[in-house]
């Protein structure tokens, strides 16, 4: 069996649009697959159904002895091929230290001189979403290496529905709402990858769409350092609303699942959200880099909505975010999803 090496050892976000990739690869080939992703991200690539095996990478700022070790891991993984969906000099020097005879990588800055395969991208452009770049990568791969591409679909990541209803009960008695209605997530939190929302931003959306929908149980979620922050909108929005937090990766992703909408700026828990095709709400800056198109989550067709400030403010100002107009959008669209 040929193995392949798959490298995303970026942000949360970042590597969650990388599993239509994941999954167009298991998919189309019978290949043992292997992903280089960074410690924080391992327990999401353990899930990944499109997942064989993890490589953990210390990262640039281990010590020399930890280097070492990720390279002897690569070197004894014995590889056919490698496809860096993130690219930099250290992973480009990575896979050419470790000798894996096909280096796949798109084909931007110095690094790629190291790569002996290469596809012209435009990233900075932001034409189309991050997943589609990514997916192009692999579909250069399987033309090359002459494998039918089989194109994968939503959604990328699920749970056992028994296993997945036995957890929202405890959820739900832990948290004191109630299991059978439909629950609205909202995460304030950004981990610092794009601006977002304020506090009272998503105090007030939360507002409005719990007075037109009476029955939805409105939990805020909360990532590492980010429970103060949540609480301060658990405070704002008042009785109804409760906050989740200290939950295990694995975990959070379940209770992801157990939502019947999820609201959130554009960071890494909307696109674990996405990936389980929970319906998403989505805020997203204006600058080029950052835009709505760029960062896509993996909705399928009709299951997400974005909003960004108006074409005239200042493209980080996401103060300028009409959350009034935002409701009226929000409100039709989500009868089906909170009915």
């Amino acid at each position: 069996m040929k193995r392949v090496l798959v490298v995303r050892n970026d942000k949360i976000g970042d590597f969650m649009l990388a599993w239509p990739a994941f999954a167009m690869l298991k998919e189309s080939t019978d290949y043992h697959i292997t992903a280089l992703v960074p410690g924080y991200t391992q327990p999401l690539a353990e899930l990944c159904p499109s997942i064989d095996q993890v490589i953990i990478d210390p990262g640039k700022e281990a010590n020399s002895t930890a280097q070492q070790d990720l390279l002897e891991q690569l070197k004894s993984g014995v590889f056919d091929a490698v496809i860096c969906l993130f690219s930099n000099f250290r992973n480009a020097k990575l896979m050419w230290q470790a000798g894996i005879k096909q280096r796949w990588a798109p084909a931007t800055k110095l690094a790629q001189l190291l790569y002996n395969h290469r596809v012209t991208q435009r990233r900075s452009q932001s034409a189309k979403p991050e997943y589609e770049y990514n997916l192009d990568l692999i579909r250069a791969f399987l033309q090359h290496n002459q494998l039918a591409i089989i194109e994968p679909q939503a959604p990328y990541l699920s749970f056992d529905k028994d296993d997945l209803a036995d957890f929202k009960i405890a959820q739900a008695q832990q948290l004191g709402i109630a299991a059978q209605k439909p629950w609205l997530l909202v995460h304030a939190g950004s981990g610092g990858s794009a601006n977002n929302l304020s506090v009272e931003q998503y105090a007030d959306l939360t507002r409005q769409l719990r007075y037109l929908y009476p029955q939805l149980q409105t939990v805020l979620t909360a990532g590492p350092g980010e429970q103060t922050l949540a609480q301060q909108v658990v405070d704002k929005v008042g009785e109804g609303a409760v906050l989740a937090h200290d939950l295990a990766l694995p975990d959070f992703c379940r209770l992801l699942a157990c939502g019947s909408l999820f609201v959130a700026g554009s960071t890494g828990p909307l696109h674990i959200a996405a990936a389980l095709d929970v319906p998403t709400v989505g805020f997203f800056p204006l600058r080029r880099s950052a835009t709505p198109l760029r960062w896509r989550p993996l909705n399928s067709e009709g299951r997400h909505l974005a909003f960004h400030p108006p074409i005239n403010a200042e493209v980080e100002d996401m103060s300028q975010v009409d959350i009034s107009e935002v409701t009226k959008t929000v409100t039709p669209w989500a009868r089906e999803y909170l009915s």
